[in-house]
C-alpha cells in the first residue's frame, strides 16, 4: 500500500476535526505554543501543512508560516482559511521540494514523518530540513512510539483507540518496519467508513542517527509539546534538533 489516493478530496474535506481529537484546544495549543517559541523572531517551515491544522494559528501568532504538501486536496482546504498571500504553500514532496528563503523553524507534527515509507526517504527529509535553516535553526519532529511490545507472538494487528463512533487499529509488518492504521468511522446507521494510511515507524535511536546523518544534533526529547518528560511508557515523543552554529 502506497501514499498515493490516501489524501484525496474526500480525506481532505472530513479532515478537520474542529474542538476534537487533534484539533482539541488542549492538544493544539500547547503545539503552537512551543513552535512559537522555537521560531522565535525567525520565519518557520511546515512539512506537509495540510490543511493548516497548525500553520494558521501559528501565523495568527505573528510567525511567517510557508508550507510543503504532496495533497492539492489537502491545501485547497487550507485554502478555505488562509490565502497564498498568508500561508504560501509549494506543492511537492518534503523529502526534496526546496522552497525560497531561510527559515529558524522547520517542523513535522502529527507521525507525518512516517508517511514517508522508506528509510533514505526519511534521510532526504532530514537534509532537506537542513537546506532550508539557518545556522542554529532547528527541526522538530513530533512522532508515536511503535508499539511492538503490545503484539503477542504471532499477532501482527493492534487496537490503538477505541470510542463510540470509531476504532483505530494498526498492523505491523516488523521484518520491513511497516504499519498501516486502519480507522474505522460508524454513522448513526452502524454503516462504516474506513480509511487507510501506511507508515515507516521510526525508533528514536533511528531518528537520532538520520540527524546525525544531515548535520543535526539533538537538543531536547520530551514526551509532550508541554514539556513532560519522555521515558520508557511514552507512547509518543515531541524531538527537537538543531544545526550547530559555526565555531
Amino acid at each position: 500500500m502506497q501514499q498515493e489516493g490516501v489524501w484525496d478530496a474526500d480525506t481532505a474535506r472530513d479532515y478537520d476535526t474542529i474542538g476534537t481529537g487533534m484539533f482539541a484546544p488542549e492538544v493544539l495549543g500547547p503545539t503552537v505554543e512551543r513552535l512559537a517559541r522555537l521560531a522565535g523572531d525567525g520565519a518557520a517551515l511546515e512539512f506537509a501543512i495540510g490543511t493548516g491544522r497548525v500553520a494558521v494559528p501559528l501565523a495568527e501568532r505573528g510567525v511567517p508560516v510557508t508550507g510543503i504538501d504532496a495533497s492539492p486536496p489537502m491545501v485547497e482546504q487550507l485554502r478555505t482559511k488562509a490565502d497564498e498571500a498568508t500561508i504560501p504553500v509549494v506543492i511537492g514532496d518534503m523529502a526534496t521540494t526546496v522552497v525560497p528563503g531561510t527559515y529558524t523553524l522547520v517542523y513535522l507534527v502529527y507521525n507525518t514523518i512516517s508517511n514517508l515509507l522508506t528509510q533514505a526517504e526519511q534521510v532526504e527529509c532530514f537534509r532537506n530540513a537542513a537546506r532550508h535553516l539557518t545556522p542554529g535553526g532547528r527541526f522538530v519532529i513530533e512522532l508515536w512510539v511503535p508499539e511492538l511490545r503490545k503484539l503477542p507472538p504471532g499477532q501482527t494487528a493492534t487496537v490503538w483507540h477505541c470510542e463510540p463512533g470509531y476504532i483505530g487499529l494498526d498492523t505491523y509488518d516488523t521484518l520491513r518496519q511497516r504499519v498501516v492504521s486502519h480507522h474505522f468511522r460508524f454513522d448513526e446507521t452502524g454503516q462504516a467508513r474506513l480509511l487507510r494510511s501506511p507508515h515507516r515507524y521510526i525508533w528514536p535511536a533511528e531518528l537520532d542517527l538520520m540527524a546525525r546523518l544531515a548535520g543535526f544534533e539533538l537538543e531536547s526529547r520530551t514526551a509532550d509539546w508541554a514539556g513532560a518528560e519522555f521515558t520508557a511508557e511514552s507512547r509518543s515523543h515531541v524531538s527537537v534538533y538543531r544545526i550547530p552554529r559555526p565555531r
